[in-house]
């Protein structure tokens, strides 16, 4: 038992310094690129190069975990992430840093698809969503708490990175606490790994849990959007700088204080209920957003009650998802929670970006709140494929 709560606090205490590196650099780089005159077109364009590296790696992820195990994905991934945050001290260069951008995404998505895998792997279902929240927790403390270091850009530029890096470090370095482990198998698998495997198992997994996968995508337009878009619009709109990374942060602070209550809510009531409440709920609070843009107090109330509602829609998701997939197909489902969450941090900021240049008579809150509806239909649509057959035996994680 204890080894397990080892495990679980480990992954999660990494994946909250993978918060603080993400939430940092979202809206740190997009303060430095406005202040150096780039267009908030070209602006949310950058700021999907993360996103991309997740995508681009995605398809080649599940052959090395399957061979080499969770702990060697989690290791270099982490290293990719806190090499990268160093280098971005040694080059004030556009191009420079979106490759960095990418080298990150391909880093994080290791670190997460080894560590969200890992957890539901040895989460029952009765107490999945709590689990998955603890996870959605401590990365939305990370992420909360990133964008507060833009303010330390007035006393060097470089001093994010540095400070970023160096907390990458040292939760790199407790995965070594960790005995390694393979993903489970069932009897007489002895289906290939290959490429064209893998695409095989993600159509599968679509054609099991399409819906269930939409939240992510709904999380990954918030995410970037807010982080990368908002700041630019802000600006634009007359806020000051001061102002901008604490209502961004009031987001992340409202899903902190909601992860855990709506986890174990989905775990009594239903996650499909859940998401169907806070897709509604959060779609008229962007529309409230929206009417309020350039009001620094209304934005931090909006921004709060969002995140309350949206904050835990990842996790809910990887839940959701996990639920209603054979087991067999977790490590490509975990894959595919984590691309679908890519394919929105790509789009949210391009079209947000589009929306702020071409589009300013109306504001680009508008444009989430539509998101959010299509997706609250989508899932009034999905029925659900409920599966007895994946449900984990190994029952000790529920003393955690």
């Amino acid at each position: 038992m204890n080894s397990l709560r080892i495990r679980f606090w480990v992954l999660i205490t990494i994946v909250s310094i993978s918060g603080f590196s993400q939430g940092m650099l979202l809206p740190l780089l997009a303060v430095l690129l406005e202040s150096d005159g780039v267009s908030s077109t070209i602006n949310g364009l950058h700021a999907t190069g993360l996103y991309i590296g997740v995508l681009i790696a995605s398809p080649f992820m599940e052959a090395p975990l399957r061979r080499f195990g969770y702990k060697p994905l989690i290791v270099v991934g982490g290293l990719m992430v806190l090499v990268s945050l160093f280098f971005f001290t040694l080059w004030d260069s556009l191009w420079f840093w979106f490759i960095l951008r990418l080298i990150i995404g391909v880093g994080d998505h290791a670190l997460h698809f080894s560590t969200q895998t890992w957890i539901t792997s040895f989460s029952p279902e009765n107490v999945r969503g709590r689990n998955i929240s603890f996870y959605g927790l401590f990365f939305g403390i990370g992420f909360a708490a990133g964008p507060l270091m833009t303010r330390l850009i007035t006393i060097n530029e470089a001093l994010p990175f540095m400070i970023a890096s160096i907390f990458s470090l040292l939760a790199w370095l407790t995965i070594f606490l960790l005995k390694n482990e393979l993903p489970e198998r069932e009897e007489n698998d002895n289906e290939a790994f290959t490429l064209r495997s893998t695409f095989s198992r993600f159509g599968n997994v679509f054609k099991y849990a399409w819906a269930p996968l939409l939240p992510a995508f709904c999380y990954g337009i918030l995410e970037a959007s807010l982080n990368s878009n908002f700041p630019v619009f802000g600006l634009r709109n007359g806020l000051d700088v001061e102002i901008i990374p604490i209502i961004v942060s009031a987001f992340s602070i409202g899903g902190i204080l909601f992860q855990i209550p709506l986890g174990m809510l989905s775990d009594k009531l239903g996650r499909r209920n859940i998401l169907l409440f806070v897709m509604l709920t959060g779609s008229i609070s962007f529309v409230g957003a929206g009417l309020f843009d350039n009001q620094p107090l209304m934005l931090i109330g909006f921004f709060f009650l969002s995140g309350m509602l949206l904050g835990s829609t990842f996790s809910l998701s990887i839940a959701y998802m996990t639920d209603n997939i054979p087991r067999k197909l977790l490590p490509a489902g975990n894959l595919m929670t984590g691309m679908c969450f890519s394919i929105g941090s790509v789009s949210g900021p391009f079209f947000g970006g589009l929306a702020i240049d071409y589009l300013p008579q109306i504001s680009f809150f508008y444009l989430i709140s539509g998101a959010l509806l299509l997706i609250f239909i989508a899932l009034m649509l999905y029925k659900g494929n409920t599966l007895a057959a994946h449900t984990p035996q190994n029952k000790q994680i529920e003393q955690l």
